[in-house]
Order: C-alpha cells, then sequence, then structure tokens
C-alpha cells in the first residue's frame, strides 16, 4: 500500500478544501508544513506579525469567501495567541480552520520547552478541537475540521499536531474536493411554514429583521425576492449589513444594536409580527429590543432558537433560511392593507434626518472632523462594491449606524465580541481574496486605540501588496470607553493615549502617510489617499464631542 507524506496530507486537504490562501506564523513544531507549503503552486502562504491577527485574517476570509480560512501557528504561546482571534471568529460565525503544532507525543506529558495544553485553551474559544495522535488519522480529522467549521452555525474548529506525526506517513491520502462542502439543509416542516404564512398575511405590522446568518449571498438572494414581491419593513443588524439593495433602500429602517434608541429599534417596538431571519442573540440581546418579552417572533434559522424569557418565538422555521425564505415569497397571497404607512414615514424621516444636520458639512479650520461629515465624504467616493472594514471603538458605532452598505459583506465589523484590532487584519484578508489579489481598494478604519492593537500589520499588507487605505480617527483615547463612563461617573478614567505620530509610523513601514488636522483639510486628503495605488494611512483628528448621544435614552411613549 502506498505511503502519503503526513504534511503533504495535510496542505493537499488545505488545497481540495478550495482554500488558496493561509495566514500564520512559523516555528520549531509545525514548520514541517511551512516547509510543504512552499512547493504548492497554488496556495499563497501570508506570513503575518502575530498569531492573534492571523486568526482575524482567517476570519474575514471565511466571512467573504463562504470557505473556511485557515490559519496556522506553532506551539505554545503561538497557540495560545491564537486565542482571541478564534473565540471572535466562532462568536460571529466566521469559518475558521486553525492548525497548531505540538510537541513530539513521547514529549506531551513532560515539562519541556514549548509543552502546553492548548487544546484546553482553545477548546471553548471553537466548535471542536481535536489532535491528530495517529499519522493515519490525518485526512479524516483535517476532513472534519473543515466540514465543522462550514457547518451552521459556522466557527472556527483547532486542530493541534504533533511534531513527530506531521514528519510521518500515512497510509491514506486526502480526501477529494467533494467531500468538503457542509451538509445541505431543506425546508421546515410544512405544518410550521403554513402556520407562519397564516400569520404574516394577516399581521398588520409585519418586520424583517436580519441578522449576521442572513448575509450569505445565497440567503440575501432570497431576501431580495421576498422584498420585491411584498414590501416589508426591514432592520439589520450590524452584521447584516447589505442585505438590503439599493433599489430596496426606500424599506429599510436602519441597523440596530447596542443602544435601544434607532429608528428601527421603533420598528420593532410598533411590529406585530418580528421574521428573525438568521438572528443571534449575541448581536443585540433580545432583552434590549424586547424588553417585555411580549413580541411575537417567528425565528428563522439554521438551528433552534435560544429560547428564552425575552426571545420565544412563536414559530420557528428551522433549515434552509433561502429555502425557507423562498417558500414565503412564492407561497404568501398578499400582506396586510391596514399597515400604518403614516408612522412607517415618521420614522424614515427620522432615521434620514441627520443627513440634513450642519455636522455633516462642516469643513470649517476650526474644528476637528465630525464622524458624519467623514461618513458623508467617504460614501460619496466609495462603490456598492468597496469592502470597508470597521474597527470596534466609537467609529464603528458611528459606521454601523449612518454608513450605507448595498451589498452583503462589504461592511464588517466585529459585533459579537467587539474584538479591538480587526480593522486592518480584515481589510488585509479582504484584499487577498479578490480575484486578482489586491485588484481594488479596501478601506478599513479604527480609532487611534484600536489601530496600535494590530498595527503591525501595516507593513504585512505592504509586502503583499495590498490596496487598502486605513482611516484613524485619532482623539488620543480609548473614545468608547470614555463616553460611557462620563455617563455612569460623571468623569472618565484609564482612557487617555497619544503620543504616536500615525504619519511618520505609516512611512517607516513602507506606506503613504497623510494627517487631517482639522475639517477643512479632509475632502482633499481624502481623495489624494483613495486614489493612492497601495497602502495609505489617514490620521484624522476626530471630533467626539456629541459621541454620548449614541447611547443617549430616548422616551419611548408611543413605541409600543
Amino acid at each position: 500500500m502506498a505511503e502519503y507524506n503526513v504534511s503533504k496530507v495535510i496542505v493537499e486537504s488545505i488545497y481540495n478544501a478550495g482554500v488558496r490562501v493561509v495566514f500564520g506564523i512559523p516555528g520549531a513544531k509545525i514548520d514541517s508544513i511551512f516547509d510543504t507549503l512552499s512547493d504548492h503552486p497554488e496556495i499563497r502562504l501570508i506570513v503575518c506579525r502575530h498569531e492573534q491577527n492571523a486568526a482575524m485574517m482567517a476570519a474575514a476570509h471565511g466571512r467573504i469567501t463562504g470557505i473556511p480560512g485557515v490559519c496556522i501557528a506553532t506551539s505554545g504561546p503561538g497557540a495560545s495567541n491564537l486565542a482571541t482571534g478564534l473565540v471572535t471568529a466562532n462568536t460571529e460565525g466566521d469559518p475558521v480552520v486553525a492548525l497548531i503544532g505540538s510537541v513530539p507525543r513521547a514529549m506531551n506529558t513532560h515539562r519541556t520547552h514549548q509543552s502546553m495544553k492548548a487544546l484546553d485553551i482553545l477548546g471553548p474559544a471553537s466548535k471542536a478541537a481535536i489532535s491528530i495522535d495517529v499519522e493515519d488519522q490525518a485526512a479524516e480529522v483535517i476532513l472534519s475540521a473543515f466540514r465543522q467549521a462550514a457547518t451552521p452555525p459556522k466557527g472556527a474548529t483547532v486542530i493541534s499536531l504533533p511534531q513527530d506525526v506531521s514528519k510521518g506517513n500515512s497510509k491514506f491520502a486526502a480526501f477529494p474536493p467533494e467531500a468538503y462542502p457542509a451538509p445541505k439543509f431543506g425546508i421546515a416542516a410544512p405544518s410550521q411554514s403554513q402556520k407562519v404564512l397564516e400569520m404574516l398575511q394577516s399581521a398588520k405590522m409585519p418586520v424583517l429583521f436580519l441578522g449576521a446568518r442572513s448575509s450569505s449571498p445565497i440567503v440575501v438572494t432570497a431576501v431580495r425576492k421576498l422584498l420585491s414581491k411584498f414590501p416589508l419593513p426591514t432592520v439589520e443588524t450590524f452584521q447584516a449589513a447589505g442585505a438590503v439593495s439599493k433599489d430596496l433602500v426606500h424599506l429599510f429602517y436602519g441597523r440596530v444594536g447596542l443602544f435601544r434608541n434607532q429608528a428601527g429599534d421603533k420598528i420593532l417596538a410598533k411590529s406585530d409580527l418580528i421574521l428573525a431571519v438568521g438572528y443571534d442573540p449575541v448581536e443585540y440581546d433580545a432583552f434590549t429590543w424586547n424588553p417585555n418579552g411580549s413580541k411575537n417572533i417567528v425565528h428563522i434559522d439554521y438551528q433552534p432558537s435560544d429560547y428564552g424569557v425575552y426571545y420565544h418565538p412563536i414559530a420557528e422555521l428551522l433549515g434552509s433560511v433561502a429555502e425557507n425564505l423562498n417558500f414565503l415569497t412564492e407561497n404568501m397571497k398578499s400582506i396586510s392593507d391596514n399597515i400604518n404607512t403614516d408612522f412607517l414615514k415618521s420614522v424614515s424621516k427620522e432615521y434620514y434626518g441627520w443627513q440634513s444636520l450642519p455636522t455633516t458639512s462642516r469643513f470649517d479650520a476650526d474644528h476637528p472632523v465630525h464622524p458624519l461629515t467623514f461618513i458623508t465624504e467617504l460614501q460619496k467616493r466609495l462603490s456598492k462594491d468597496t469592502t470597508v472594514c470597521v474597527d470596534v471603538g466609537t467609529v464603528y458605532i458611528y459606521m454601523m449606524r449612518y454608513f450605507f452598505a448595498y451589498e452583503p459583506r462589504r461592511l464588517l465589523c466585529s459585533d459579537g465580541q467587539q474584538t479591538l484590532g480587526v480593522g486592518l487584519p480584515f481589510a488585509i484578508a479582504a484584499s487577498l481574496t479578490q480575484d486578482p489579489p489586491c485588484s481594488a481598494k479596501v478601506v478599513s478604519m479604527s480609532g487611534d486605540g484600536g489601530f496600535m492593537f494590530s498595527s503591525n500589520e501595516l507593513v504585512t499588507a505592504v509586502q503583499q501588496k495590498c490596496n487598502i487605505t486605513h482611516f484613524i480617527w485619532n482623539d488620543s483615547s480609548y473614545n468608547m470607553v470614555e463616553f460611557q463612563e462620563e455617563m455612569k461617573y460623571g468623569r472618565s478614567s484609564g482612557v487617555k493615549l497619544g503620543g504616536i505620530d500615525f504619519k511618520m509610523f505609516a512611512e517607516s513601514f513602507g506606506a503613504r502617510g497623510y494627517r487631517v488636522e482639522s475639517a477643512e483639510g479632509l475632502r482633499e486628503v481624502m481623495d489624494e489617499a483613495l486614489g493612492f495605488e497601495g497602502v495609505s494611512l489617514v490620521d484624522v483628528r476626530i471630533d467626539y464631542s456629541e459621541a454620548g448621544k449614541l447611547a443617549a435614552a430616548v422616551n419611548e411613549e408611543g413605541w409600543n
């Protein structure tokens, strides 16, 4: 019987799964994989500066392409450094396969160099974590990891590879490409589907509430088909951004998350039937938008609802989200003629009202840049196909509320874990997954605090010839923490930063650096930076004087 080198089996398995780019940092316990990758002509290896960033790049790759992203790290701290990136991916439904090295099997009970119970650390951060303990297991374990990562709810899987196993031989080759796709889901039980149809047709204010698992292209197609036939008021969570197309934007009432004070919250509060499509409570706690636990909810997802006091659906359509939406579209005769159109018009007017505020077009030399001015100008300069990656911080709240996205997975953020530092790694992955790689401009954004969590990858972007413009909203503090502390305690603590010349920082990494000191210079610098082909960094002095309004309580009289 033929024998196959384990490292070659693993690399061929990665290729057969459809992966063409992997992210990682080498080390002695995993170097056989790197050595094998160097001979593979069709897999691009991206050497990162920190394992956490490699995991976040893999997560963005998985989110954008639907194929699990792959990250590789060595044993010990190399493996443990993956934890934050993996738990972020797992929480937010991004398919990732992480491959970590470990000490030889004969040494795993000894105190030896870089020996660590890595799976005990990474297991809780992932869907599954397993070690390849026998050479003949390699093909099956890799296959299982990819299938688990890609099966809804998607997430991260971890494979530990002992150093001696990686250099051994297996009797079994990699499985063929057709083995890797996750199992398909079908339509829900007919009794449930019919029940939902009847409720929809009699509801006075049905609302489509789109969550993270409604952002895949196949589900988005079904959503748009439904809305084109039946004009349901629609609300998105942050990670569902882009599900509503530009020609259907008249049905869109904004995104919701974090604080219950948005136009979309009013729509949900007034609804007598909420179709929650691919909604995950981690995006926006149900007790926030359904504080009385009294809403009539239909749960449409791949998995049963997280049933509880504040989220207890009256019906659940389980299975293929797209097929179940298509069933409703094809079988529903009409929706109520008694929808309160005056209410919808008033909410729409409120939602779009910010566009006429003076702060959307303030360009004087005496003020830093207001967030709404920045968003307005950026929106003018980007096409609907431009990918925008937003880091966590006050910048993320503003962007996810006010920046329009008309295509799925073009406006990316970390919403479940709200992990600082995702902006630039997400952008690098987005650039590298283009066809051809790095062919179109990608925009990423962060606060000055969040940027420094992954700023070392700026040189990775330069060396990989990415075409990225990264904007830093700079107020020399952790502002998202600051304004909430001020609301609670009347003061802030532990939030002051500063001390970095970001323009010089960018140039030292080989990127083009820019600085916007006041609102007067915003448009010129924005044009130049976005027009630069390559990696550019723009340090924008931002005006966060109104950030507290993002969390301001509202008078909910008349909402319900």
